[in-house]
């Protein structure tokens, strides 16, 4: 004879908040993303609205802020005030896969990438062009 498995008030406790939080975690997965990544996108642009080129200089990522040097000969901050990029507006879609992001604007599409507890930007002034990739006038290596 097998006897009734008993299940404790404790262990049915568990089993439910685990199922709760592996349910939000699911629904907020790719919806977190794009948002995470539209404020992101914002918060460079509205760096770059201000006139604050340092502060957006750190939103860029490492690779594209030292392109950006690179290709200038200057720090980041003149260099991306040099490049004039178009006032964005707020986001009007944000796309993301995985770790990057692509988010479309009024006057800008910006791409991003997530690094370590926050979203990047690794391309900034980019249009599309038919049948080929964006042109973008700030853009890593």
């Amino acid at each position: 004879m097998t006897r009734p498995h008993h299940t404790s008030p404790r262990s049915l406790r568990t089993v439910v908040l685990c199922a709760v939080v592996l349910a939000l975690a699911g629904c907020g997965g790719p919806a977190a993303r794009e948002d995470a990544a539209a404020r992101a996108g914002s918060a460079f642009e509205e760096a770059l609205a201000v006139g604050d080129h340092a502060r957006a200089c750190t939103m860029l990522a490492p690779s594209t802020r030292e392109q950006l040097e690179q290709d200038k000969q200057q720090g980041c901050a003149r260099a991306l005030a040099g490049e004039e990029l178009p006032r964005a507006g707020r986001p009007q879609s944000v796309d993301a896969y995985g770790r990057q992001a692509m988010v479309r604007m009024a006057g800008d599409t910006l791409f991003l990438s997530q690094f370590t507890g926050a979203w990047k930007v690794v391309a900034a002034g980019c249009t599309p062009r038919p049948d080929q990739p964006y042109q973008c006038r700030v853009k890593g290596a």
